[in-house]
């Protein structure tokens, strides 16, 4: 990866929807090196995709909760079993596995409080493998889907 490979990301991570030829313009080199330098750093998985970062609350999600997950266990079936089912869970939004005391630390939006509820109590509660769920509530985002330094 070369200086003109990180200004392309640069740019894709600000600006999504530019034009190869804008993207061209941009960071200064022909249409067509840019079109081919833009499909490798997609084929290679450099860049994994594109979407729209929609506001949660326009969409009537305005409660968001950090939840952090203790296992029973740790077994490779238990955690394999555990990830595959919060993966289905269409209200997390990012989870990740921890090391040390908790095991996950997952990302949930939900309408409101007594939705959230019935979403801990009825279906991350019952995921497998869990001993223990602790909840702290969002206040206020400082810093949110910032790119990735090039």
């Amino acid at each position: 990866m070369d200086s003109i490979d990180r200004k392309i990301l640069s740019e894709v991570q600000s600006h999504g929807r530019l034009s190869v030829t804008d993207l061209a313009d941009r960071i200064g080199l022909s249409v067509s090196p840019t079109h081919r330098r833009l499909r490798e750093l997609e084929q290679s998985g450099t860049i994994r995709g594109y979407r729209a970062v929609v506001d949660p609350e326009a969409v009537g999600l305005t409660f968001e909760a950090l939840v952090f997950v203790t296992m029973k266990q740790e077994d490779r079936d238990t955690l394999l079993g555990f990830e595959e089912a919060l993966n289905a869970v269409p209200n997390v939004l990012q989870a990740q596995r921890l090391f040390g005391d908790p095991d996950y630390l997952v990302r949930v939006r939900t309408k409101d409080l007594s939705s959230y509820v019935e979403l801990e109590d009825h279906v991350l509660a019952t995921l497998p493998g869990v001993q223990r769920l602790n909840s702290t509530l969002v206040m206020k985002h400082v810093v949110t889907d910032r790119a990735i330094p090039t």
